[in-house]
């Protein structure tokens, strides 16, 4: 967790200097470990935000407007009655621990003032959120922890409110950095660690920035340090102490844009990814990572419940297509049964009733080759004869289905595999749920009786070729039949990969088609799909005019002609500049 005592330090300060001296006006808790403080101060409105979840704990102003549930739970409820009205007196960080204290002085039914503390108490699964009142009792916690749970230190009403143990480290701010660095002769553990255990506030993410800076390998023992490294270690330890001391922080987020997700955040510059973003405050910097990473998080949770539907649905044709297949596999033999019945019938002056078995002459072939021929006795031979002749038809409309439902199936396997696809590159709410709604046209979910909500419809991506062309990019196959079917024009190129699922891609290109953005619209269509990963990729290429929707096929299913194939290399996007992705259908 990036959130460590030096970023707390650094929050608690932000938040002395922008709502002490405030009013509290509003609270409420839109989620069981999220709360929301309403704060005028200093002629502004702030939201300030308490999370004490073990994945996503912290404190910090925020822009979020989070719902606000019509029944408040009973914590928010004892909040509003100690703190709603109260004015917000100071904001303090415990040397370093990752303990926020927020005092608040208000008054009581009486009219007599006192001072409450709220303290936010971020530590992972232990993270909590305390209202304790003048005396040091507390009044009231959102997560209650007894003695069964924890015998040192009882978080629980009408108890004193204890910290936690302290830690035997150093206040990076009284650091003798001559001291600490003379030391690590004696330490052979890894030098992370040594930072990690010796100077209070620091996380593993800031212990590897400063081995990163100094040039050093995280895991280096420390005592096999040499001495030009060591002289660097000083420098970077002076400058990191010296920026805690004076207080000027760079808040910074790091997203990692291929993974697409929010890697770290801190008040140190993390130079150690190579990549990152600064912000004007530590608050916008927190709030931006945890909003990227909500978002994240609610993507995958809603993709997750559909990816589970779809791949139920694509193991339910896989065993029909397997079911197909052995059915045709075992009316293989249909002819034989025709060939029995025919050559019983041609020598049917031959054969008697009760015969077992006979040895025919098999007049196809051209050279003299008889045929054994096992025959019911209790059969005359022309009923013998008719009971091949039901089997050859039995088997030949088994084969005529099996083939038909086969055909069937593999078209749903290749639209859900294409689904498939679509939710696994999906990267926002409304991709999702325009997926979702797919789904439940094709009556793979149930539909919902709840009132549509105006959310606007994502758009497909859109580039510009080098050499100017724009490039349209499906993200689903709603998406792709729009493109396809309705936006693109009868010239338009259309390139899609070969065989495998992915995108639609239209480029608007002259005649004859520009090289350069052939091959740049083939890379995109390569990286918008399953290949992606791949090399040497078959992208086919054609007019969209010679491109068609077969009559009741699933969205996004095309068939298409006069096509010709390209290979290439899947290419990230990047190398082309991004056009506004709205979809103007046109």
């Amino acid at each position: 967790m990036p959130f460590d005592g030096i970023v707390a330090e650094a929050v608690a300060d932000e938040l002395s200097k922008k709502i002490s001296g405030g009013r509290i006006f509003k609270i409420y808790q839109p989620e069981k470990y999220t709360l929301i403080f309403h704060i005028r101060a200093n002629n502004e409105n702030y939201r300030l935000l308490m999370n004490c979840n073990a994945n996503s704990a912290r404190i910090h102003l925020t822009e979020l407007d989070l719902e606000n549930p019509e029944t408040p739970p009973v914590f928010c409820m004892l909040l509003r009655k100690h703190l709603i009205g109260g004015t917000v007196t100071a904001v303090e960080c415990l040397d370093y621990e990752r303990i926020i204290n927020l005092y608040v002085e208000s008054s009581d039914e009486l009219g007599d003032k006192s001072i409450k503390k709220v303290v936010v108490e971020i530590m992972g699964r232990h993270s909590n959120i305390i209202l304790v009142n003048s005396s040091g009792k507390i009044i009231d916690a959102i997560k209650h922890i007894d003695q069964d749970i924890n015998r040192v230190r009882e978080i629980m009403p009408a108890r004193t409110y204890v910290l936690p143990p302290p830690q035997d480290k150093t206040i990076p701010t009284e650091l003798n950095i001559e001291n600490f660095i003379l030391s690590l002769e004696n330490e052979q553990i890894p030098i992370s660690k040594v930072l990690l255990n010796r100077i209070k506030g620091f996380s593993p993410v800031l212990c590897n920035e400063i081995c990163h800076r100094a040039g050093i390998e995280p895991g280096t023992p420390a005592n096999s340090i040499k001495s030009e490294k060591l002289s660097v270690l000083t420098r970077v330890l002076q400058n990191i102490t010296n920026t805690i001391k004076s207080g000027e922080y760079s808040p910074n987020v790091v997203i990692d844009e291929n993974l697409k997700k929010a890697v770290d955040f801190h008040v140190i510059k993390l130079t150690q990814y190579g990549w990152f973003k600064e912000y004007g405050s530590i608050s916008e910097a927190i709030d931006n990572y945890f909003r990227y990473t909500a978002v994240k998080d609610l993507i995958k949770s809603k993709t997750n419940e559909l990816i589970k539907i779809v791949k139920q649905n694509i193991e339910r044709c896989e065993k029909k297509i397997s079911i197909h297949a052995t059915t045709i596999d075992e009316n293989s033999n249909m002819e034989t049964y025709r060939l029995y019945g025919e050559l019983i019938t041609a020598n049917i002056h031959m054969l008697k009733k009760g015969m077992k078995s006979c040895r025919l002459l098999n007049y196809y072939e051209h050279e003299e080759t008889y045929v054994d021929i096992e025959l019911d006795e209790s059969l005359t031979p022309q009923e013998n004869a008719q009971k091949y002749f039901k089997k050859y038809s039995k088997a030949k409309s088994a084969m005529a289905f099996a083939a038909e439902q086969m055909k069937i199936a593999k078209r749903e396997l290749e639209y859900l595999e294409n689904v498939l696809f679509n939710l696994e590159e999906a990267n926002s709410v409304e991709e999702v749920e325009e997926i979702r709604e797919e789904l439940s046209n094709q009556g793979y979910i149930r539909k919902t009786a709840k009132p549509k909500r105006n959310v606007q419809k994502s758009g497909p991506l859109c580039f510009k070729s080098s050499e100017g062309y724009q490039i349209w990019v499906g993200r689903n196959n709603v998406q792709n039949d729009e493109l396809t079917l309705k936006f693109a024009k009868p010239d338009d190129l259309w390139l899609h990969a070969k065989n495998i699922p992915g995108s639609h891609v239209i480029v608007r290109v002259p005649d004859p088609i520009p090289e350069k953005t052939l091959f740049e619209a083939a890379s995109l269509a390569a990286w918008f799909s399953k290949a992606r990963n791949s090399s040497k990729v078959q992208i086919d290429y054609t007019r969209a005019k010679y491109v068609r929707k077969p009559s009741g096929a699933k969205p996004g299913m095309v068939v298409y002609v006069n096509y010709k194939t390209v290979v290439v290399d899947p290419k990230e996007p990047a190398f082309l500049s991004a056009e506004n992705n709205q979809f103007i259908g046109q």
